[in-house]
C-alpha cells in the first residue's frame, strides 16, 4: 500500500541532490548503563499530498500533509509569496496511520480520512473545522466529490462507505457494503450525475462496486468469472457517466456505469475526466487559481519554488517545519567500520561513523528492508520491486540508477512479483551466495526465493510453486552440507480452496534447489519471521510477537519453545527485523521491546542483559562491542560487558 513521494521536486534539480549527503555531527548522548543515543537518523518528514490553493485573503498557499515516525501528525501551510510556514496539528491521534488520499472540494475545503477519523481543513479560516470518529475504517485509499458537493470514500479494509455533506455538516456511515474474506483496497472512487457512487476493489479478486445512497446498499458489477487478481479502477467522465476496468493494461476491457447499471463497451478511446482535485498520497496539485504553479516543494531541502508561466519568473523560498524524523527500517554494520541503515517515507540511507561521531543521510533507491554484509560489500533487499543492491563503501557514492553500471550502490537485479517486500537477506557462509526472502504483492499468495551468485553475477528466482505452493518464505538460515532451512508465512484468509492454514519449516538442498523435507512443526503459526543458524549447530527462531523456539535440524524437531513477551516485550518489528545478534564470544542476543536478552546455550534460558531506556523497535547489529538498534527514528547502541 505504501508508496513514496518523499521528494516531489522538479526533474531538473533532482539529479543535483541525489548524491549529496545530509546531516552532520551526531552529538551522541550518554544515557547511562552502557546506552548511547546517537540521534535522529533522517530528521525529515514525508509529504502525503501537496495542494496549491488560496487562503481567506486570496493569497496563494500550499497545503501539505505531514508524515514522520509518529504517522500523519499535521498539516503544513506555506505562503507562496513569502515562504512563511504554519503548522496545524491533526485534531485526532494518528494511531500510526497517515493520509493515503485526500480531496480539495469545489468550495476550497481539504478532506482526508484515516484511523477512523474524517476531517475537514478550511484554508480560509486556517483551521480544522470538522472532525468526527467513525465506527470502522482504517484509511481512505481514494476520495471524491459528487455533483452536489458531498464527499465520499470507501475505507480499507472492509469497504465501509463514508459520506460528508458540507452544507448540512452530516457524516454518514454505511458498513461493509461489499463483503470479502480478505482485506479490501479501494483504488478509486467516482460518482455519476445521478448520485450513484462506484469504487474499485482489490487485490485478491478485482471488483467494481456500485453503491446506492438511497438504500445504503452496494452490489458488485463484475461477474465472478471476470474477476482476476488485481484491482478495479473507475473515473467520472464529463458525460456524467462513470467508466471502469480491471487494472490499467486492458485497452478493450472498459465498462460504462450509470444509475447502478453497467455495460461492457470494449474500447474507450476518448477519456474526459471531470476535474476533481484528488488522488492517493501522491496528490500533487501544482496550479494556483491565478495561473502560477508550484515548481518545487521539497521537505528534505525545505525548499519551495513558485513559477509564473506567463512571465517565466520563479521565486525560491526556504521554509522550516517540525519533524521527529523518518521511521528506521533497518540497521546493520558495514564493512568500513560504520553502522548503516535506511528509512521509509522518505526513503533515505544513513551512515553513522562511531569514530567521528558523525551521522549523515542521503536519498536512496527504494526502501531498504533488509541488510547483510558479505566480505567487503554491503547488500540491501528493497521494497517494492524485490530489488537487490550492492554497495562498496570504499568507493564514492553514486546514486543508484537502473542500467548504470557505475552506480554505487549498484542495482544487481529485481525479482518482482516473485518477491515484492523482502524480509530476510542471507549472506551465505560460502562467501559468494546471497539469498533473499519475502512476500509478494497485495492480493497474491505465495512468494519465492531469489539467489544471487556473486562469482557469475547471475540471479536465480524460484517461484513459490518451486518451493512450497501458496507459502512465502520469510525466514532463512544456512546449515552445514549445503542445506537451507526455510520458514514460511501464509495468509489464512486467502481466497481459494486448499489454501495453507499453518506455516511450515522446510529443508532445501542448495545445489539442486529441491525441498527435501517440510513440516508444520508448531501449531497456529502464521509466519516464521526470522531464523538464525546459532553457533551451537541449532536454529533459533522468532514468531510474532515474541514466541522463541529452537529447532534441531538433525532431529528435525523443535526442542525448545517459550513466549518471551510477558517478561521482555515483543520482538523487534519492521519488515527485515534482525532480532538476533551474535556477539564476538558466540553469545546469542535477542532484541525485544523492553531490552537486550541473552540466550543461555544448552538450557536456552532467556535473561535480561540490559533493560533499554527506550522501546527497541528495529533490530540491528554488533560493531566493536556495541549492539546498535533503533527506536522509531532514533539510533541507539549498548556496550556489551567485557
Amino acid at each position: 500500500m505504501k508508496l513514496n513521494y518523499s521528494r516531489l521536486i522538479a526533474a531538473t534539480s533532482a539529479p543535483l541532490l541525489l548524491g549529496v549527503p545530509l546531516g552532520c555531527s551526531a552529538a551522541t548522548e550518554d544515557l547511562g548503563d552502557g546506552f548511547l543515543h546517537h540521534g535522529v537518523a533522517v530528521p525529515v518528514s514525508s509529504p502525503r499530498g501537496i495542494i496549491a490553493t488560496v487562503d481567506g485573503q486570496g493569497r496563494n498557499v500550499v497545503l501539505l500533509w505531514l508524515f514522520d515516525q509518529r504517522g500523519g501528525y499535521g498539516l503544513l501551510m506555506l505562503d507562496a509569496e513569502t515562504g512563511k510556514s504554519e503548522e496545524f496539528p491533526m485534531p485526532f491521534p494518528s494511531g500510526g496511520y497517515c493520509v493515503y488520499s485526500s480531496v480539495l472540494s469545489s468550495d476550497n475545503k481539504l478532506y482526508t480520512f484515516y484511523n477512523r477519523h474524517f476531517t475537514e481543513f478550511d484554508p480560509v479560516k486556517r483551521a480544522f473545522t470538522f472532525t468526527q470518529r467513525t465506527a470502522e475504517g482504517r484509511v481512505a485509499l481514494s476520495m471524491t466529490e459528487d455533483d452536489n458537493g458531498v464527499i465520499w470514500t470507501a475505507t480499507n479494509p472492509r469497504s465501509d462507505v463514508v459520506s460528508f455533506n458540507p452544507k448540512t455538516r452530516e457524516l454518514r456511515e454505511y458498513p461493509e457494503v461489499n463483503r470479502e474474506s480478505w482485506p479490501q483496497s479501494q483504488s478509486s472512487i467516482a460518482a455519476d450525475d445521478a448520485g450513484w457512487v462506484y469504487f474499485g476493489v482489490g487485490n485478491a479478486a478485482a471488483q467494481i462496486v456500485a453503491f446506492d445512497p438511497r438504500t445504503g446498499t452496494g452490489k458488485g458489477m463484475l461477474p465472478e468469472d471476470e474477476r482476476v487478481t488485481g484491482t478495479g479502477t473507475v473515473y467520472r467522465d464529463l458525460d456524467g457517466r462513470v467508466y471502469g476496468r480491471i487494472g490499467y493494461s486492458t485497452e478493450d476491457g472498459w465498462y460504462r456505469f450509470y444509475r447502478g447499471q453497467g455495460e461492457k463497451i470494449g474500447k474507450h478511446p476518448v477519456i474526459r475526466r471531470k476535474p476533481i482535485i484528488t488522488a492517493n498520497q501522491g496528490l500533487f496539485h501544482r496550479d494556483f487559481p491565478d495561473g502560477k504553479r508550484i515548481k518545487t516543494c521539497d521537505l528534505v531541502e525545505r525548499l519551495l519554488v513558485i513559477e509564473d508561466p506567463k512571465s517565466g519568473e520563479t521565486k525560491e523560498h526556504h521554509f522550516d517545519y517540525a519533524s521527529e524524523g523518518a521511521p528506521i527500517m533497518s540497521v546493520a554494520a558495514a564493512p568500513d567500520g560504520t553502522v548503516c541503515g535506511a528509512t521509509a517515507a522518505p526513503m533515505h540511507f544513513f551512515r553513522y561513523d562511531p569514530k567521528r561521531d558523525e551521522l549523515v543521510n542521503r536519498p536512496c533507491y527504494r526502501q531498504w528492508n533488509t541488510l547483510a554484509r558479505q566480505g567487503d560489500r554491503f547488500f540491501a533487499g528493497c521494497y517494492s520491486r524485490g530489488s537487490l543492491l550492492e554497495w562498496d563503501p570504499s568507493q564514492p557514492w553514486v546514486a543508484t540508477e537502473p542500467g548504470n553500471p557505475n552506480s554505487n550502490p549498484l542495482l544487481l537485479t529485481e525479482c518482482a512479483p516473485t518477491i515484492i517486500r523482502p524480509s530476510q537477506l542471507l549472506a551465505h557462509p560460502d562467501g559468494k551466495t546471497l539469498v533473499l526472502t519475502g512476500i509478494t504483492g497485495y492480493g497474491r499468495v505465495g512468494a519465492g526465493l531469489l539467489f544471487w551468485d556473486r562469482e557469475t553475477r547471475t540471479p536465480m528466482a524460484l517461484q513459490h510453486t518451486d518451493v512450497l505452493a501458496n507459502h512465502a518464505t520469510v525466514g532463512i538460515a544456512a546449515l552445514p552440507g549445503g542445506k537451507l532451512l526455510g520458514g514460511t508465512g501464509i495468509d489464512p484468509k486467502a481466497p481459494g480452496e486448499n489454501m495453507p492454514q499453518v506455516a511450515e519449516l522446510y529443508l532445501m538442498d542448495m545445489a539442486t534447489k529441491r525441498v527435501e523435507w517440510r513440516e508444520a512443526v508448531l501449531p497456529g503459526v502464521i509466519a516464521y519471521r526470522e531464523l538464525l543458524a546459532a553457533p551451537d549447530g541449532l536454529v533459533y527462531g522468532i514468531i510474532v510477537p515474541a514466541r522463541f523456539f529452537v529447532f534441531d535440524p538433525a532431529q528435525r524437531k523443535v526442542i525448545h519453545e517459550e513466549d518471551l513477551g510477558p517478561a521482555f516485550g515483543a520482538a523487534v518489528g519492521q519488515q527485515g527485523s534482525r532480532a538476533f545478534v551474535v556477539g564476538p564470544d558466540k553469545t546469542v542476543y535477542v532484541l525485544l521491546a523492553k531490552g537486550i536478552v541473552r540466550v543461555e546455550p544448552g538450557t536456552f534460558r532467556a535473561t535480561m542483559v540490559a533493560p533499554s531506556p527506550v522501546p527497541i523497535a528495529t533490530g540491528g547489529d554488533i560493531l566493536d562491542g556495541r549492539i546498535y538498534f533503533a527506536s522509531t527514528s532514533h539510533l541507539y547502541s549498548y556496550r556489551l560487558p567485557e
